[in-house]
């Protein structure tokens, strides 16, 4: 409880642990709220029947709050996005002159507030892909805030988790994103790293992953811990092994 996880891939796709902590939280019983920047609702859910998890019945039931940002875009873009309940969209920063993502934390926050009448775990936020704010026109400073207020609410008041997932490539000219991806690896408790092999395609090992244990956040002057893994994606799950060490070498 109360930890901040960094989900972080270059040149590759690292979007199957969002899948596989969305399934995971919501399994557990926490109430999740899901702002999905990157994919449809639809997409997510059939991935996540795949995984034995029915979206559709998780929003009904209240556990799930799911934010379609793509839809809300449009929404917005074209003039048909209606207020709800008195409040405005939650990415309102969009048709404004300034990047203010108040809108998009006071969403987190409402969504995330226990009611009486909860009976659910904890509270989870978790967010696919933060890259997108910026290229939707939001300053790297107003995503930075974002994710601090969200941490001081969710993991430091509400005693819950926050996962975020950021594309990063160190050879970009994105300075901005750059930027972001470097000042949330220094607040993260735990990164995980998804990279596309050095080598190139292989049909065997899809990359490799970095788990990083931020050890040193806790001042007890320790080595953070890292372990490296490669990994395969199958249909329903994922394979890690040692490197070098798998199906095909041995």
């Amino acid at each position: 409880q109360g930890k901040f996880t960094l989900l972080r891939d270059t040149r590759t796709d690292g979007s199957f642990l969002v899948h596989h902590f969305l399934s995971f939280y919501l399994r557990a019983g926490c109430k999740v709220c899901f702002v999905a920047l990157l994919q449809s609702f639809s997409h997510y859910n059939i991935v996540a029947q795949k995984l034995g998890i029915s979206l559709t019945a998780a929003k009904e039931r209240g556990q799930l709050v799911f934010l379609e940002g793509l839809k809300s875009c449009l929404d917005l873009l074209f003039g048909e996005e209606e207020e709800q309940s008195g409040h405005p969209s939650p990415l309102q920063f969009i048709s404004e002159s300034t990047s203010n993502l108040k809108a998009l934390f006071d969403f987190v926050r409402t969504s995330l507030t226990p009611a009486d009448s909860d009976s659910w775990k904890g509270p989870v936020l978790l967010v696919d892909d933060l890259s997108v704010l910026l290229s939707l026109g939001a300053a790297p400073v107003a995503v930075l805030d974002f994710i601090h207020y969200c941490r001081v609410v969710v993991c430091s008041q509400l005693k819950g988790n926050i996962v975020v997932l950021v594309h990063s490539n160190e050879d970009s000219e994105d300075e901005e994103n750059e930027l972001v991806v470097n000042s949330l690896c220094h607040h993260s408790d735990l990164i995980l790293w998804v990279e596309g092999l050095a080598t190139g395609f292989c049909k065997d090992v899809h990359g490799q992953i970095k788990i990083i244990r931020r050890v040193s956040l806790e001042l007890t002057a320790e080595q953070d811990l890292v372990q490296i893994y490669q990994y395969k994606i199958q249909d329903k799950n994922v394979t890690f092994f040692a490197r070098g060490l798998s199906a095909a070498v041995l």
